[in-house]
C-alpha cells in the first residue's frame, strides 16, 4: 500500500513538472542509524520512493554509543544534521529524519508527508544539472542557477544489509540504500550562473551512486541536482 500511494504520487508530481524538466528531480535525504528501532521503517520507506526522486542515506554516530557501532556512520552526518537542526528551529537533531530538499523535515517514516513535501519541492524552479562518466572521472555541468549555491558531490553504496548483533535492532537484519560514503563541497556557482569540472574518482566508485546537487549558501534549498546510477565494476587482476 505504501508502494503504491507513493509511486501514484510521484507520476502525478512527474507530470505537473514534464512542461519543464530541470524542476526536477528531487533530494531526499535520511538520517539514520543502524542502531535506532524506530529508523528500520524509514529505511524501508527510502526504497519504496519513485527513482525519478534522488535518495541519500546519511548515518549518523550519536547511536553508536548505545549497544551497536553502526559501520556506516560517520560524525559528518551528523554535524550536517546539526546543521539542518537550526535551520529547521529545532531542539537537536533525531532519527530518522527525512529532508526534503533542504527545505521541509518530517519523521522519516512518514509516507504521506513525504509525498506531500516531495511533490511540492518537485513544483520549484531548479537549475539544470548534468553528470556523466568520462574515463575514470566525472564531468559535471550546471546552467542557470536560481540562486548562489554550493556544488556537492556524494558517493553512495547502492545497496547495503547488515546483519546486527546488538543494540535495539539485535537479531535483525537490517537493508540500506544509497548510503553515503563521502559527501563534499567541489565548487560554488552564483545566482544565473554556470558551472563546469571534471572530478577524478577512484575506479570502484563506478560500482557506486555519484550524486552531484546544488545548496544555497544560508539557507540551506537544494536548487538543482543529478545522479549517476551504479554500472558493473571488475577490479584489475
Amino acid at each position: 500500500m505504501v508502494r503504491s500511494t507513493l509511486i501514484t504520487a510521484m507520476g502525478i508530481a512527474l507530470c505537473a513538472g514534464a512542461a519543464n524538466p530541470v524542476r526536477l528531480p528531487v533530494l531526499v535525504e535520511l538520517f539514520t542509524s543502524e542502531g535506532c528501532s524506530s529508523c528500520p521503517p524509514a529505511d524501508r520507506l527510502l526504497q519504496q520512493i519513485d527513482p525519478q526522486v534522488i535518495v541519500l542515506s546519511e548515518h549518523v554516530d550519536y547511536w553508536d554509543r548505545q549497544g551497536w557501532k553502526d559501520r556506516f556512520s560517520s560524525h559528518a552526518f551528523t554535524e550536517r544534521q546539526e546543521d539542518y537542526a537550526r535551520q529547521f528551529g529545532l531542539d537537536g537533531p533525531y532519527t530518522p529524519q527525512m529532508v526534503v530538499d533542504g527545505t521541509a523535515q518530517l519523521v522519516g517514516s512518514d509516507a504521506p508527508v513525504a509525498v506531500q513535501e516531495i511533490e511540492k519541492a518537485s513544483r520549484r524552479t531548479k537549475a539544470n544539472v548534468k553528470v556523466v562518466r568520462n574515463g575514470s572521472a566525472v564531468a559535471v555541468e550546471i546552467d542557470s542557477a536560481p540562486g548562489a549555491a554550493d556544488v556537492m558531490l556524494a558517493v553512495a553504496d547502492d545497496t547495503a544489509v547488515t546483519q546486527v548483533a546488538a543494540g535495539e535492532n539485535k537479531g535483525h537484519q537490517l537493508h540500506h540504500v544509497a548510503v553515503v560514503r563521502s559527501l563534499r563541497k567541489i565548487g560554488a556557482i552564483k545566482r544565473g550562473g554556470k558551472f563546469s569540472t571534471q572530478i577524478k574518482l577512484p575506479p570502484e566508485t563506478v560500482a557506486q551512486r555519484v550524486v552531484v546537487f546544488l545548496q544555497e549558501s544560508g539557507r540551506a534549498q537544494v536548487s538543482g541536482a543529478a545522479m549517476l546510477a551504479p554500472a558493473a565494476y571488475k577490479p584489475a587482476p
